[in-house]
């Protein structure tokens, strides 16, 4: 059974390119009157960047990892680097950081995490890594793709614990949900949230966001993809190609769920939750209700990634590199910008007024918009 889980696990990326071969072409893009600015205020380069990269931004710097190992904290209001690391390998997730620590995970399976840019220490994994690490609390928290959570000490790697409950034989290879909540760590299994004691690992409540059918483990695949959006109280997320949706956390209820299907995080905020499905159609949910807001379908099939809400606009990137701006109100294209030609490679960031985007390519994009 578990060799046919790794086959099965192996195959979906195969499957999931097959699948979007046979979409159509991208919708060509028309011209816009221009409602919107926006500047580039700095970029940078890293190495090609093959995962989703979700960047940790905190304490006015960026901090990213590129395909080849390396790890690099920029200003946000320069791009001065402040420092610059090297895992010594290839990665398979993106950096976790807390502003001091910052931790990889290597093809390798090795977890490594450096104190401002001086390797601390590494540690051998038991499975493969897609979530970025998270680090909270001098601890270093990993979700495997086998679903098992493992919580390090981040000063000296000491294991603290490790939480593993049985799982279906399919998961999903692509960044889950790992966050913080209070004392609380929040996890993704499957289509289910869970609350787990951040220093025992002992799980205190769990909350379905989807409800998944099917006839075989590919359409019951319905893990939660990350990263996810917390609003205070409340959590956002997207279960893979099943549902989007926000549950309560101090109380441990689903607050609604929207069946939408899609592969790529949601972004939001107090009011909106934004999303685009498996065609690119975006979807704009009121984050109180789950009523629909608004949808936009002039950017069909152009490989959108998760997006950014801002109180600007809802800014998007597509797989030819360009950043778009919408409307908060209604969805209309208010602008766009071009990066490097090479896909946007997970939902822009935001720290104070400075947006950056990052490419596949490894171009760094540092924007101010509105």
């Amino acid at each position: 059974m578990r060799l046919f889980a790794r086959a099965l696990w192996l195959a979906l990326p195969l499957l999931l390119t097959a699948c979007a071969s046979e979409k159509p072409k991208p919708t060509p893009l028309q011209p816009i009157e221009l409602r919107l600015q926006g500047r580039v205020l700095w970029s940078s380069h890293l190495a090609r960047v093959p995962f989703a990269l979700a960047v940790q931004a905190r304490d006015g710097v960026f901090v990213a990892a590129g395909g080849d190992g390396s790890v690099v904290a920029l200003d946000a209001a320069t791009g001065a680097e402040r420092w610059r690391a090297s895992a010594g390998s290839a990665l398979t997730a993106a950096v976790g950081s807390d502003g001091r620590f910052a931790a990889v995970v290597t093809r390798n399976n090795e977890l490594v995490v450096f104190e401002r840019g001086a390797e601390r220490w590494r540690k051998a994994l038991t499975s493969r890594v897609s979530t970025a690490p998270l680090v909270a609390g001098e601890r270093v928290f990993v979700l495997g793709v086998d679903r098992a959570v493992d919580a390090f000490d981040a000063l000296d790697g000491r294991p603290l614990w490790r939480l593993q409950r049985p799982t279906d034989p399919l998961t999903l290879a692509q960044p889950g949900v790992l966050a913080p909540y209070q004392n609380t760590l929040l996890v993704g299994q499957g289509a289910r949230l869970l609350g787990v004691d951040s220093l025992h690992g002992t799980v205190r409540w769990e909350v379905a966001l989807a409800n998944p059918r099917g006839t075989n483990e590919i359409e019951r695949l319905a893990d939660l993809v990350g990263p996810p959006v917390r609003l205070g109280d409340v959590l956002c997320a997207r279960a893979f190609q099943w549902a989007v949706a926000c549950a309560r956390l101090d109380n441990a209820t689903l607050r609604w769920s929207r069946h939408a299907g899609g592969i790529e995080p949601v972004g939001g905020d107090s009011e909106l939750v934004v999303g685009a499905d498996a065609s690119d159609r975006i979807t704009a949910w009121k984050t109180a209700t789950g009523d629909i807001a608004w949808t936009q379908e002039k950017l069909l099939y152009r490989g959108l990634s998760g997006p950014l809400v801002t109180d600007a606009a809802v800014l998007v990137g597509d797989s030819e590199g360009y950043v778009h701006a919408l409307a908060r109100d209604d969805g209309r294209l208010l602008a766009r910008w071009s990066t490097d030609g090479s896909p946007v490679m997970a939902p822009p960031v935001k720290l104070g007024d400075t947006v950056l985007v990052v490419t596949r390519n490894g171009g760094l994009y540092a924007m101010r918009v509105g």
